[in-house]
């Protein structure tokens, strides 16, 4: 029962993504403001999420989860009955607290409740969820949109809410609360102020010139001294907001890193392929969409044979193999042309999905396999918060980089028209592009744009095929998994 409130977080994160169009349109909002519809989501999430393990001491995982279910799900409806722009963001802000908790909280009861030896298969079909409902997103929320209204991406969540209620009510068990500790509103309040605007800087980034900007500059100040704070205090606090002896066991700070990064390279693709689709190959949002499909096939095919082979092989082998597998698919994309077809783009789809599911199970696995049973759920926010910033940080930077790239890729092809190229003048150039008339002028500017934005585009799917192949390495530094129980604490630093 745990997946179905996993299923709608996940796939909550891009379905309203889909939507913004339809709703800017119905508020009478500009670009900038409709905007605050996903950054409000994400600013909440990213607040919330570190307060998991807290949350979960004070409350218990059970009361917590209901109360975060029954949260989402009010809040999703809130938003579809939503009258102005000013009240979804608001309902979102309380959608993205509430569902900030569901995922780490779902992770640390589906381990507690397997044994060490099943975990692999047990993350394999939890895994299910958290990975193919990002991409099944965007084709539920163009389907929804275009067949019913903006309105009913949030009241989706209205029935799968109310099932995950009941399946926690009858099914999760309650755990306990003994571990009493205060909340350190020092360690919380510099934490959260910290992790906002960096999430701001990454949501705002791209369209403000990034350092260009003074909102961007003050942001920037303003997350480096409240984490510079928020560190401080953690060093020197008995009772700190957050653990930070996690950090000092081996598997888990390595997965950390192969988790944000693997994060940051994978994600940049799924952002990366739908304005490619549409923009430069000319497809409809919903035939992109659809495209999408053979990447979660993939993931779970990836995912089902993982959930086979977790307890006879090295789990270290299927993270490396699906990492090499992935970048072998992203690096296919890096051939791609405007000629190119959609068997190609379906293959590679199939190929990249695949190894993400042979490798973000393991990485899991063997992220929490050495540390203590009562850390899971605090371990279970940091990781998840750190991994969405992965994501989000390879979005920012790979999007940026393409878009620089288009303005030098267009200015070196710009310098190659000219009435001396013998090239633009033979008989092979296309009359729809002579250079003697307005309209062939026009139709050739088109043109340049889009060979530029393609070329802009492989670049970046090459440079993060390199990027995905280089964390290889990174993985036989693991530890394999123990075969007995959890250890009692936390490894100490090494």
């Amino acid at each position: 029962m745990v997946m179905l409130p996993t299923i709608m977080h996940s796939v909550d994160i891009t379905i309203v993504a889909v939507a913004v169009p339809a709703i800017q349109g119905a508020m009478g909002a500009t670009e900038d403001e409709v905007a605050w519809v996903l950054s409000s989501y994400l600013i909440a999430v990213a607040v919330i999420t570190p307060a998991t393990g807290w949350l979960s001491s004070a409350l218990g995982r059970r009361r917590l989860l209901l109360l975060s279910v029954a949260g989402f799900t009010f809040a999703s409806l809130l938003c579809g009955i939503a009258d102005s722009l000013n009240e979804i963001v608001v309902f979102r802000i309380l959608q993205g607290g509430f569902g900030a908790t569901l995922i780490p909280l779902s992770q640390a009861i589906v381990l507690d409740t397997y044994p060490v030896r099943d975990h692999g298969r047990a993350m394999a079909f939890w895994g299910v969820g958290v990975m193919a409902g990002p991409i099944m997103g965007p084709v539920l929320g163009g389907l929804i949109t275009d067949l019913y209204s903006w309105r009913w991406v949030f009241f989706i969540n209205l029935p799968i809410g109310l099932a995950a209620m009941a399946g926690v009510l009858l099914i999760v068990p309650e755990s306990e609360t003994a571990r009493k500790r205060r909340l350190d509103w020092i360690g919380f309040a510099t934490l959260a102020l910290g992790l906002a605007a960096l999430q701001m800087i990454l949501d705002r980034g791209e369209k403000l010139e990034w350092f260009a900007s003074t909102e961007i500059g003050i942001l920037a100040l303003v997350a480096g001294i409240a984490l510079y704070l928020f560190l401080l205090r953690s060093l020197s606090s008995t009772d700190a907001f957050l653990d930070l002896r996690l950090f000092g066991n081996r598997n888990f700070a390595i997965c950390l890193c192969l988790g944000f990064s693997a994060h940051a390279c994978l994600y940049s693709t799924i952002a990366l392929l739908p304005p490619m689709l549409q923009n430069v190959l000319g497809y409809p949002a919903f035939t992109a969409g659809l495209l999408f499909i053979p990447r979660a096939v993939g993931t779970l095919v990836g995912m089902f044979v993982v959930s086979q082979i977790a307890r006879h092989i090295d789990m270290r082998i299927s993270i490396a193999a699906g990492l090499l597998i992935a970048a072998f698919g992203i690096w296919q994309m890096a051939g791609f042309s405007t000629e190119v077809g959609s068997h190609e783009i379906i293959v590679t789809g199939l190929t990249q999905g695949f190894g993400l599911g042979l490798a973000f199970t393991p990485i899991t696995v063997l992220a929490f396999s050495t540390l203590a049973r009562e850390s899971r759920t605090e371990a279970a926010g940091v990781y998840a918060i750190l991994r969405s910033f992965g994501a989000s940080i390879g979005i920012s930077a790979f999007v940026t980089l393409y878009a620089r790239n288009v303005q030098i890729n267009r200015s070196a092809l710009v310098e190659q028209i000219s009435p001396y190229n013998e090239a633009m003048t033979g008989s092979t150039l296309p009359q729809a592009w002579s250079l003697d008339q307005a309209a062939g002028l026009s139709s050739l500017s088109r043109e340049i744009d889009r060979q530029a934005a393609m070329i802009a585009y492989v670049d970046d799917f090459a440079l993060i095929a390199l990027c995905t192949a280089l964390l290889v390495p990174l993985v036989f530094l693991l530890r394999p998994p123990a075969k007995g129980p959890a250890p009692k604490r936390p490894d100490p630093p090494e």
